[in-house]
This record gives structure tokens, sequence and C-alpha cells, in this order.
């Protein structure tokens, strides 16, 4: 299935090459704009329904709800909703007068298409499985849906904070190769103005915009892949915002030529075990053995530069952490130990044996993250004190299904549910590895079901603890979001919890000022 998402990635950015228009035009910019320019990861497809990642989406879309500086819901293109408990239904009353970046009316019809589009199997969006509990979607009128679920879900407001679609644009089209994936038409408060293949993406402000009109004119992603070029760009001028990694971030501490913000996270690092793979398939006691070899402290330490801390649970960013759980504490003679009670033995070469095989394994890591290319290969280090091969690759694309192992990047600031059923829940759209635990599936769905807070904590407890028995990962460190920033950008908050990849933090780009 992730092979095939890739295919159908390659095919919409071979699409864009021969698109007129937005993706090639020249950047205009008039000397009296207001322009910042953001240092950015490069995108292929620009869609919320499709693919969950993106810094750029919350410019362009905007859902029913979205979240405010400490992550709680609230409305956005809904002015208004209510719950009718007895029959799991929401009613939706919708914002007047709302346009997309094309001038047509936004409505009811939209919100319709979108849920659908995401929940229609065809269609392999990524995160599908937080809309299963949708049984029916019901438009009354042009301002007013109804979303009637199968079973309670706790999650769901914040779920519909996801962008929405066009339905104008996009009925009867494939969703995942259209052009409008290349050049996206939203409601949000930027538009699409021009995308340089490669080099950089350019959003106007939206005059029209429901909510706040921006101060900022203009956005520029530029494309820097590499953390590094991010910041010879910061110290350059060529760059006013960028994410930078703790030993970059180092070189613009107390320089007054610019701010740093060092911002915290719910974002972890873990080595991700493939379960498809036969070295895990047919041994899948390893990942428990694994963990306690890895000295996160260390990595910690000389990696991440205290910018964090030790990992051990995928709730650890939340008021719903288990810290009674197990933390996998630096201990090389248990991991040992346990390698041993499984029926593995130390061969002449240093590493252990088991019925002619060699505990070797390659974890992957994408190119251009350097930290954790550098995390990567210090795991590999210890592994290797303790009889373990692990190999390390650097790889422009990774083939999800048919690889040992990958340095993983999760976690969300929001509701529990998100990042855990859909990553740890048995063939969900982001449980990349194959992982199955028929305890762990069940006490996600209690979980996911019940709004007395209580009996939610009591359930994500045992769901830590049922995971710390049967690891998916080897859960690492958490990173702070460290953001470089020119000192003429105000504005951005400090307190506000950022998501994966250091997501979330234009959540409030309408209050921003470039003086």
């Amino acid at each position: 299935m992730k092979f095939n998402k890739l295919m159908i990635l390659g095919c919409a950015l071979t699409m864009c090459m021969g698109l007129m228009g937005g993706c090639n035009a020249e950047n205009k910019i008039s000397s009296k704009e207001k322009v910042l320019v953001y240092g950015s990861g490069d995108y292929s497809s620009i869609n919320p329904a499709l693919y969950e990642h993106g810094e750029i989406n919350s410019l362009i879309f905007t859902g029913l709800t979205s979240h405010d500086k400490d992550n709680n819901i609230v409305p956005s293109l809904a002015k208004s909703w209510d719950l009718e408990k007895g029959t799991n239904t929401y009613t939706f009353k919708l914002k007047d007068n709302v346009k997309w970046h094309d001038g047509k009316a936004f409505s009811a019809e939209d919100v319709k298409f979108t849920l659908e589009t995401i929940m229609n199997p065809k269609n392999d969006s990524e995160i599908a499985s937080n809309y299963e509990d949708i049984k029916e979607i019901e438009v009354q009128d042009k301002n007013t849906i109804k979303i009637r679920l199968k079973s309670p879900n706790v999650a769901m407001l914040d779920y519909l904070t996801i962008g929405i679609l066009p339905k104008h644009l996009l009925e009867g089209k494939d969703i995942a190769t259209d052009e409008f994936n290349q050049f996206p038409i939203g409601t949000g408060p930027f538009k699409m103005e021009a995308w340089d293949k490669g080099q950089s993406i350019t959003l106007a402000k939206n005059k029209d915009f429901y909510d706040k009109e921006a101060e900022i004119d203009k956005i520029i992603f530029k494309i820097v892949e590499d953390t590094k070029a991010r910041a010879l760009q910061l110290k350059s001028g060529e760059l006013d915002l960028a994410q930078v990694t703790p030993h970059d971030v180092e070189q613009f501490k107390n320089n007054k030529d610019f701010l740093v913000y060092d911002i915290k996270t719910s974002d972890y690092r873990g080595i991700m075990y493939n379960f498809n793979s036969p070295m895990f398939k047919n041994n899948k006691g390893l990942p428990n053995a694994l963990s306690y070899a890895i000295d996160r402290k260390a990595i910690l330490d000389s990696v991440v530069l205290g910018y964090g801390q030790i990992a051990y649970s995928p709730l650890q960013g939340g008021e719903y952490n288990s810290t009674n759980m197990e933390k996998f504490n630096y201990n090389p003679e248990k991991a040992k130990e346990m390698l041993e009670n499984a029926g593995w033995k130390i061969s002449t070469d240093g590493i252990y044996e088991k019925g002619g095989t060699k505990l070797s394994f390659t974890t992957n890591c994408s190119e251009g993250d350097q930290v954790r290319i550098d995390i990567a290969n210090i795991c590999s280090q210890q592994f290797k004190e303790i009889g373990v091969d692990m190999k390390v690759a650097v790889l422009p694309k990774i083939d999800w299904e048919n690889q040992d192992a990958f340095l993983i990047g999760w976690g969300s600031p929001f509701d529990p549910d998100d990042h855990t059923y859909k990553v740890f829940g048995t063939d969900k759209g982001n449980n990349y590895n194959s992982y199955s635990n028929d305890k762990v599936d069940e006490l996600l769905i209690k979980a996911r079901e019940t709004d007395v807070k209580d009996e939610r904590l009591k359930y994500y407890k045992e769901f830590q603890m049922e995971l710390s028995k049967d690891m998916p990962y080897t859960f690492i460190t958490y990173m702070d979001a460290l953001y470089v920033s020119n000192p003429k950008i105000k504005g951005v908050t400090k307190e506000t919890i950022l998501g994966h990849h250091g997501v979330g933090i234009f959540w409030n780009v309408t209050d921003w000022t470039l003086e």
C-alpha cells in the first residue's frame, strides 16, 4: 500500500511539470509588500485529505474547527455545534459568506465531499482511520451539516480541524493525481500564487479571508532540505524563519540579529521495527530486548544537546502519560540476557546468531535529516557493543513495506487518540510497520469511545503498559522545535506545544507582523 502511494506521488509530481499557470510562474514581489521567506522541506503534493504532514496546509486550508494557543478546540468554518449523545450526532452551523480562493461560495456540501473523500478506501488516505466512526453525513442546508457516528469518538472535534476541499473543483476527479494538488484552492488566510518546483512555493494573503486578514502580504516557502544550508541562508538573510538542528542553533544564540525560539513539542524519535521483515516477523521479542541497549541520555546530550527529553512513551507530551510504565532504562546486560534467553548466541565475530541467522539488520533514514542520521549512527554503535549488527542507510525514498527498520518521528499535541490509534492500531493508515496487538487495539477503541476523563486515563495507561510488553519501537528522545527568526517578525508564540516535525508554528499567522 505504501509503495503504491509513493508511485502516486511520483505521478503527481510528473503531472505538475507540465502544468501551466501557477507551477512555474515568476514570483513578482513589490518593494512595498511585506514578504516572509520560510525555509521549508519540499512538497510533491498539497492535499490535507490525503497527506498528514505539511506546515503549508494550515495556511491554504481551514477546517470546521481549529486549535487555539493551548491546543484547545475553537470554531473556524463552523461557528457553533452541538452533540446529541443518544445518537452520537454532531450538528454544525457554518459561517456565512465564506469564499474559496477562486471566489466560489463555500457550503456544507464541501464538508460532506471532503469527509467522504477521506473515508473512500480507493483514495488510500493515511488519515482515514480518524474518521472510520462516521456513519452518515447529512447536509440539511448550505450552512448546516449533521455528522452521525456509529459509536462515540471523543477526538472527532480534533479531527474536524482537517482542511476542507472544494467539491466544485474535485468532484469526479482522481483525488491523488489531479492537478489541484499542485495548485490547491482553499479557504485559508493565504492562497497559492506560484510553485517553482524544487525551489519555492509562493503564497499571497487572502484578502477575503472570513476571519482576520493577515498583516503579511506574502509567505514564500523556500525549499531548503539540508539543515546546514538553512542555517547558512538564515545568516546570509536569504531566509527570515526556519527550523534548525540543535548543533546549528548555537551560532544564533546571543546574536542580536536573530531571535531563537526553543519550543516544546510532542515530537519523538525512535527506531521503528518492521514486522514484515523476516528478522522481526520471526523474532517479535527483539524490540523489547534491543530497547534496553540504547543509552538515551547519551543521545539526548550529544545529538539533541539537551533540547528535549528521554522518550519511553508516545504520550509523554500530555496528561495521559503513564509514568509507571516500563521506561527501558539503559541496561546492556539485561538486553544480552533477554537475547540469550530467546536463543541467541554470540558467534566468533562477536555478533549474536540463532539458527544460522546473524542478528543483523538495517535502519533507514531519510536524506536531509541529520539529527535522525546522527541518532541512528549512535544506536548502531551502542548495539554493536552488545553484539548486534545494525547498519544505517540514508535514502531519498523509503519503501515502507520492504525494510528492516526506520528512524521514525511521530507525535501529536492534541487528543491522545491522534498518533496512537492510527499509528499502533492494526492495519491503520500510519501503521507503517505492520504492528498488531489485539489488546492494544481493544484499549485504543475503548479510550476513544468514552468522554469520562477518569476512564480515558485508565485506558491510556493500560495501553502504555501493554505497549511496553510488546514494543513496536525503541523510543529514544523527544525533540524541542528550534526556530531561528529575523527579529522583525512579531507574533510567534513560544508557549504553544507543537506537533510532529515541529509543525504548528503558523497557527496564529494572521496575528504576525513584519516590521
